[in-house]
């Protein structure tokens, strides 16, 4: 597929550097020509310097014969205008923009072919938003991931010692948990991935990907680990968009405090903001943090777009007592770093943003792609089409489609009902399968077996 990436910052790089492992044609357009050589110096891909948005700069990025163009630069503004004119001059199949400003998002007529020509809008902050939200909502949870419109969840958990299924094998799940269905799609033990099967036993440590209907997570996860306490009382620190939005989001039913150190956001935030309570402070201030008894904090994050500031900020609240600490981490490099210290989640907008790309990137019908440790894993929803002469998939159980090394079947969404895949599951036309890849790159594999042949009409 041929892609035209427009900016080369934090996102844009992330989604060049995620693409181009799958053998894209990748052209990245910035106005900066030395992030555009330290791109070309790691990946094999074709670069313009010039503004996004300058009909002959995409000319000259190959506009004219592109699927599809991802507008990702710092300006909303800039973005939307590159994807109209990808629309009107060049006829781009597919445009996606990067949008951040709530004034636009609220108003959904924009973002229509008769006025902004936008197939996708990504928002970064939104997502971040989102995954917080979702580990609030299940404590002790590494990572929360929806599909099928949110009936079936991905779960990731950290086995503890004492988990009543901790030193058992997986098969004796359904003896703990009768009249509940769930299936282990992966498991990583000290980092490597080990595929289940009945006879795996989970060791304490391990981290534990399972999926089960939405309703089911609180009871499998009890299995796996001691639950922790419901969280009432939450600290954020930095008051942009994404400590905002967060504030906003949870105020209603936790009770929420925000720091900034700027007073003039300090005044905004107060004035927008019903319930949270809003400090003007640093978060790396130890007697402000005492005085606001983060000890008794079920939940520290720290959402600045300064990384230092935030990793130290987040580990001197656990210190202090806070129960669990997130950080935002846009580099990168830091999030294996952050993850083995006593940070408990570190949280990456790039890898936030990643799956909903993917999903336009994909082949075959996939609906929704996460992107898993920190982008070696993947999970997707792909809906099976054919028959049984035309597909790989419909109309054969579990265990005689030929899946690639390393992936699982969890579970398929027929309609309303959420099957949990076991070996004699028989998927059917237009089923929802929900796979989990612990190699991504296997992905053009998966993609195949997906595709209808040639015979179906």
């Amino acid at each position: 597929m041929k892609i035209i990436i427009l900016g080369a910052g934090q996102v844009g790089s992330s989604v060049a550097e995620n693409l181009a492992r799958e053998a894209n044609d990748i052209t990245v357009v910035d106005s900066q020509a030395k992030r555009l050589h330290d791109l070309q110096d790691r990946l094999d891909l074709r670069t313009v310097v010039g503004h996004a948005s300058h009909p002959d700069v995409l000319r000259r990025a190959g506009a004219e014969d592109a699927d599809m163009v991802i507008a990702v630069t710092n300006s909303d503004e800039t973005n939307m205008v590159a994807c109209q004119v990808a629309y009107t001059l060049f006829h781009t199949p597919t445009k996606i923009a990067r949008v951040r400003a709530r004034d636009y998002l609220e108003h959904s007529q924009l973002f229509t072919q008769e006025a902004l020509p936008i197939d996708m809008l990504i928002s970064p902050e939104q997502a971040v938003i989102d995954q917080i939200q979702r580990l609030i909502e299940y404590p002790g949870a590494l990572q929360v991931l929806d599909f099928a419109g949110g009936r079936v969840r991905l779960v990731a958990v950290r086995a503890y010692y004492g988990g009543p299924l901790v030193g058992h094998e997986l098969r004796e799940i359904k003896e703990h948990m009768p009249g509940i269905d769930t299936r282990v799609a992966a498991i990583f033990r000290r980092g490597m991935p080990i595929i289940p099967a009945g006879d795996t036993v989970i060791e304490v440590d391990d981290e534990v990907f399972f999926i089960a209907a939405t309703e089911n997570i609180r009871s499998v996860m009890s299995e796996l680990r001691r639950l922790d306490k419901k969280v009432r009382r939450i600290i954020l620190m930095g008051g942009g968009n994404i400590g905002k939005g967060l504030a906003a989001a949870l105020e209603e039913k936790y009770q929420v405090k925000l720091i900034d150190n700027n007073p003039a956001r300090v005044q905004v935030l107060s004035e927008d903001l019903n319930k949270t309570l809003v400090l003007l402070g640093d978060a790396a201030d130890e007697d402000l943090l005492v005085e606001e008894n983060v000890e008794n904090a079920d939940v520290f994050c720290s959402l600045t777009n300064d990384d230092e500031s935030n990793i130290l900020s987040a580990m001197l609240a656990k210190r202090l007592g806070a129960r669990k600490v997130m950080t935002l981490i846009n580099r990168r490099a830091y999030v294996d770093l952050v993850e083995s210290s006593t940070i408990d989640i570190a949280i990456s907008p790039q890898l936030a943003t990643i799956g909903g790309l993917l999903t336009h990137v994909r082949r075959g019908d996939v609906v929704v792609v996460h992107s898993l440790r920190r982008g070696a894993a993947e999970a997707i929803e792909a809906v099976a089409h054919g028959d049984e002469r035309s597909s790989k998939v419909v109309g054969r159980r579990v265990e005689e489609i030929k899946l690639p090394p390393g992936t699982t079947i969890g579970a398929v969404v027929r309609g309303d009902e959420v099957i949990i895949a076991h070996h004699d599951t028989v998927v059917q036309a237009d089923d929802h399968v929900i796979l989990f890849l612990v190699d991504k790159n296997r992905i053009a594999e998966v993609e195949r077996i997906f595709q209808v042949g040639i015979t179906f009409l």
